[in-house]
């Protein structure tokens, strides 16, 4: 279950940047997770909870903001919204689509005490 390291640099990171700041306490987190990003959304919050004990995070809310897919043609220059992943344009049919989002993890905000 990758999803757990995830969380856990996750968590280490919003600590580390909370320190940085001087907050006694994390509250939440904002994560964006692509559609193609491989990630669990159930395990990661699974692994977010363990990932916060003994740390500033501990009791921090997780809110994931779903990033969908998209794909720019290079044959046609369509942008579209994929429903799942593949290199078929659906616009011009040709093997040409390029992956320009909905593929990464994202630490969006921290919300601090």
């Amino acid at each position: 279950m990758h999803e757990l390291s995830l969380a856990c640099s996750l968590v280490d990171l919003a600590c580390q940047r909370a320190q940085e700041e001087g907050a006694s306490r994390i509250t939440a987190l904002e994560v964006e997770v692509g559609a193609l990003a491989g990630v669990m959304r159930e395990a990661l919050a699974f692994g977010f909870e363990a990932a916060c004990r003994d740390t500033l995070a501990q009791g921090a809310r997780l809110v994931i903001i779903e990033e969908p897919a998209k794909g720019v043609c290079s044959a046609c220059r369509v942008t579209c919204r994929l429903a799942r992943f593949t290199i078929t344009c659906p616009a011009c049919g040709a093997a040409a689509l390029e992956i320009s989002g909905g593929d990464r993890l994202c630490l969006r905000a921290i919300e601090v005490a």
